[in-house]
């Protein structure tokens, strides 16, 4: 059955400029509240400006209905504590949240940090980690665990979190671990737009960026106007991509030119490190119509990229609403 409509989490274009960081996520969140999206994707990791928990409460409290979507990596936070802000968000503004369950940051960091686990290991983990907290969100009782990575002995978190506010968890991994633990523990499984659009769907997320016009030439005159190649740029990709183990990025970069395809699918952002996932491009009828199928063929949530100027999220806001599904 067709969804009643899409859930869709912008994201902020790739921001190298603290100062402008904040808010250019404000400003997105605004633009999300006044127009119907579910919420916010909030990034984890040593390179982020702002701790995505704190960010998180800015925004709600500055917007209505907004529930963030933030990326937790166990290799920063205990359960309990996931659980407690969590908690807190509940008691303090009434809303839900969304989390964002990732294993990746550069190799680097994570030496940094003496994680020394394969990435394997790390999925065992994140699926650890979604469990007790799971537990301990809804348990009414102590909770008692014996994991490889956790151990709880008459845990509680109190109060308990009502079922309306639980949060839903998403995994964004693209590797054979990050599908089994998806299944395992119940997540929401997401995946890049793939090249062919139609056949390449295979889970109920997916992660990609809209660049939309009146018509389809001006959509990809457009495009091309403002993500624009570079080399240096792409020696940039190049250097995180050596500095990385992540499944889906290496995927995404081996034998990609950036040619913007005829039906629309666009990796240029990607390879010039302007945007962390293909985007989409062509008229607000083309992209509603695509959403569309992709919503008959089991698509539910979306993280959207988005550049964060006000006329551009208005092209973005129109061709959702020409899907109908938004």
């Amino acid at each position: 059955m067709m969804p009643a409509r899409l859930r869709v989490f912008p994201a902020i274009s790739r921001n190298r400029d603290p100062e402008k960081y904040v808010g250019e996520l404000m400003r997105v969140a605004d633009v999300a509240d006044r127009n119907g999206f579910e919420g916010i994707l909030l990034f984890e990791g040593n390179d982020v400006f702002v701790e995505p928990w704190a960010m998180a409460q800015h925004i709600l409290a500055a917007t209505t209905r907004s529930s963030p979507l933030i990326a937790v990596n166990p290799v920063y936070m205990h359960p309990f504590t996931a659980a407690k802000f969590v908690s807190s968000f509940a008691q303090l503004y009434g809303r839900k949240v969304y989390l964002n369950m990732i294993t990746g940051t550069a190799i680097s960091d994570l030496q940094g940090l003496g994680d020394e686990q394969s990435h394997a290991d790390r999925y065992v983990r994140l699926g650890e980690f979604v469990t007790l907290m799971r537990r301990l969100l809804s348990s009414p009782r102590p909770v008692n665990v014996n994991g490889r990575f956790y151990c709880a002995s008459n845990l509680q978190l109190r109060p308990r979190l009502p079922a309306e506010l639980m949060p839903e968890f998403l995994i964004a991994g693209q590797s054979d671990a990050a599908r089994r633990v998806a299944e395992e523990a119940g997540c929401i499984k997401m995946q890049m737009l793939p090249p062919d659009l139609d056949r390449g769907l295979g889970a109920s997320g997916m992660n990609f960026g809209i660049f939309a016009r009146e018509s389809r030439d001006e959509a990809r005159q457009a495009a091309k106007a403002r993500f624009r190649d570079n080399p240096d740029d792409r020696e940039l990709l190049a250097l995180t991509v050596e500095n990385s183990d992540s499944v889906w990025k290496r995927r995404l970069y081996e034998g990609q030119s950036g040619e913007l395809a005829d039906n629309g699918y666009w990796l240029l952002p990607f390879l010039t490190f302007q945007a962390d996932c293909p985007y989409l491009v062509g008229s607000y009828a083309e992209i509603g119509a695509q959403l569309k199928e992709f919503a008959a063929k089991g698509l539910t949530t979306v993280m959207l990229d988005m550049v964060a100027d006000e006329a551009e999220m208005q092209h973005v806001c129109k061709a959702l609403k020409a899907s109908g599904m938004f």
